[in-house]
């Protein structure tokens, strides 16, 4: 399909890089989680928690805004999705919470057994979440099974497949490199150097399992690619997001970590980017009945929505910037534990 620069392909970029925003800012804080019990040393982990501690929450306002977006430009879309994902949307929320009751109570007790207990809900939550939202996307590249009704016809272990399994684990790869790239910066002395050597391994992880699900995503699904066939200037994203992940070790070795942050956060933009393009203009694609897939067209609101959204989306989003950059700025540089710490 051409490519139309209307207010439907606007709000298809926007909600774009609201998820974008999220992946990349929550993705480092889920990393730091999932690696939570490679250390062993009770102050070590407090350091691990504090490092996204006055950060982790306010992450997560960019799921819900770019949850509030779909659900007013692409209203179909969001009953669809939210009631077939039913079940899995249930278990990703009940690990968002868990996780947040986690880091909140893990210092109440000074008991060994209780941290080491809440640490591992920490981690395991952060994993699950990864996962699930690396399914998620999974399902949208194979397509899920709708009726002309626009509803969902499956069940919850029809969203489970090899596929949708190997880029659940791409995802928590991904973020896992995300986290130990943001701990390099936020540590120092012996524990920097420890989480420095993970991130070479993690890089290796990632890049398998990046390899492994383009691949398969080439083989089984070559709709994917058709319009990098048709405008060939889009492969230059891949080739970018492939410098971008090269870059990483190089960053590191030179001891810069802060760029090597900001290599992997073009990575998950990059990455994002190709997984926009190969679906456009379909938001939802039907599997096995193409035709009735939800795209920017059949499943949005009406052209008067689109612009009031628009107007507001242009007032609110530079405010979550303006939020979001003096968070990070007030509470850069290497992480201190003092009595207010976590």
């Amino acid at each position: 399909m051409e490519f139309t620069f209307d207010l439907n392909t606007i709000w298809f970029i926007l909600i774009g890089i609201l998820l974008a925003g999220y992946a990349i800012l929550d993705g480092f804080d889920l990393g730091v989680g999932s690696l939570q019990l490679l250390v062993k040393d009770d102050l070590e982990r407090r350091i691990l928690i504090n490092s996204i501690g006055p950060v982790w929450d306010g992450n997560e306002v960019w799921l819900v805004t770019g949850g509030g977006a779909l659900f007013a430009a692409f209203p179909h879309v969001y009953a669809t999705v939210f009631s077939g994902f039913y079940t899995a949307f249930m278990i990703l929320l009940f690990a968002l919470i868990f996780r947040a009751v986690a880091i909140e109570f893990r210092s109440k007790q000074n008991s060994k057994i209780w941290r080491q207990s809440w640490d591992a809900a920490f981690c395991f939550a952060s994993i699950l979440i990864a996962f699930l939202m690396g399914v998620a996307l999974g399902n949208i590249v194979q397509g899920i099974p709708l009726g002309p009704d626009k509803e969902f016809t499956g069940t919850f272990w029809t969203l489970i497949s090899p596929y949708t399994v190997l880029v659940g684990i791409t995802t928590v790869a991904l973020f896992m490199m995300h986290g130990s790239i943001y701990l390099a910066m936020k540590t120092e002395g012996e524990l920097q150097a420890k989480v420095s050597s993970w991130i070479n391994n993690t890089i290796i992880f990632f890049v398998i399992c990046y390899v492994t699900t383009t691949m398969s995503t080439l083989i089984y699904f070559p709709h994917m690619v058709e319009h990098f066939k048709s405008t060939p200037i889009l492969f230059l994203v891949a080739i970018l997001n492939m410098l971008a992940i090269a870059n990483i070790p190089r960053e590191i070795h030179h001891k810069r970590n802060w760029h090597a942050f900001l290599s992997s956060s073009a990575s998950i933009l990059a990455l994002l980017t190709l997984f926009a393009i190969g679906l456009f203009p379909n938001i939802v694609l039907s599997n096995p009945n193409p035709e009735y897939s939800l795209t920017i067209y059949n499943a949005a609101s009406s052209q008067k929505t689109l612009m009031i959204m628009l107007i507001i989306a242009i007032i609110g989003i530079p405010l979550v910037l303006a939020y979001t950059i003096s968070i990070y700025r007030i509470f850069r540089g290497k992480v201190k534990i003092d009595t207010h710490s976590y």
